[in-house]
């Protein structure tokens, strides 16, 4: 069914530039991103079911004000759901930097602190890696001559660091590839059916493990895909049937409970060009570990616990 789109007049607020080729890390989607001046940023932000670096690559550094009036200035972290129902602002002027949109299910390795522990926050990059080491990447992105060696500078960092940091169990992996690939129109009840665990230990280790409830995170999920179509014009009606949302007053109070305004206001207030759009909010997917995960259709994988089982993200 074809969905109505209408024409925005607002103007992008960012320059997004896209890595040639897909992160070689899984669950890991890159963009750069520079604002388009010549007046300051300042735009709401919303939650995302991801966690997000914001990796400084000069001088002027990114700046998230809280509704506290606790503001945060340079490369930062931002936890799952950071954002929800409150009024958290990004300033910045004349500033670069590359986003990382980093799967819960790869955070603990990559931040050594796992995605419970910054939920619905945001942190500096110095506090979770140390000064030096967060200087270090930050001067060497300033350092780059294009955005293609900044994404092969991050990415290397990343490799390293996943292949080094602790894995989560695979079954959550997996449930979390699951509601992610099914854009968070999928059933907690049936996801622990086919893992063949109970609610309630599902509820436990996805959240310990994850940061956030599975019904939370398939609420986010469907949220965050919502969002994207509603700011790149899309009628709140079509948004509402083709998210999975009961009737249009479903996405109304959904919205309103995730951004603290309504569908309208998400739909007047795009940030980046249409085109990258889809792009740059992207869920990263990781794939689970080789154990005894059930893949789709209930067919169990087998191999070692060391390897990775890669699939399209």
């Amino acid at each position: 069914m074809a969905t109505a789109v209408r024409e925005s007049a607002v103007t992008p607020v960012w320059e997004v530039t896209r890595p040639a080729r897909r992160s070689r890390v899984p669950g890991v989607v890159l963009a750069g991103l520079r604002d388009r001046g010549p007046a300051p940023v300042d735009h709401r932000l919303d939650p995302h079911p991801v966690l997000t670096l914001a990796l400084a690559c000069g001088e002027a550094a990114l700046g998230i004000d809280e509704p506290t009036g606790r503001q945060h200035r340079g490369s930062l972290v931002t936890g799952l759901g950071f954002g929800v129902g409150e009024a958290a602002r990004v300033r910045a002027a004349n500033v670069e930097w590359v986003q990382v949109r980093l799967s819960p299910a790869i955070a603990r390795a990559v931040l050594g602190v796992g995605p419970a522990e910054l939920e619905r926050s945001v942190v500096a990059l110095d506090d979770l890696w140390g000064e030096r080491r967060a200087a270090r990447l930050r001067e060497r992105l300033a350092r780059a001559a294009s955005w293609e060696e900044r994404f092969a500078l991050v990415e290397a960092c990343l490799a390293r660091l996943t292949a080094a940091g602790p894995a989560i169990e695979p079954e959550l992996a997996w449930a979390w590839d699951r509601i992610v690939a099914g854009h968070g129109q999928v059933r907690v009840e049936g996801l622990a059916g086919e893992l063949g665990w109970s609610r309630k230990r599902l509820w436990s280790r996805f959240h310990a493990q994850l940061g956030l409830p599975p019904k939370r995170a398939v609420r986010l999920v469907r949220f965050d895909r919502a969002a994207t179509r509603l700011a790149g014009g899309q009628a709140a009606a079509g948004v509402a049937a083709d998210c999975g949302y009961a009737d249009q007053s479903h996405l109304h109070r959904d919205v309103v409970t995730f951004t603290g305004v309504t569908p309208a206001t998400v739909a007047g207030q795009s940030l980046v060009a249409p085109a990258d759009m889809a792009w740059v909010d992207h869920v990263p997917r990781l794939p689970a570990r080789w154990g005894n995960a059930p893949a789709p259709g209930g067919v169990r994988m087998h191999g070692p616990a060391t390897g990775v089982a890669h699939a399209s993200s």
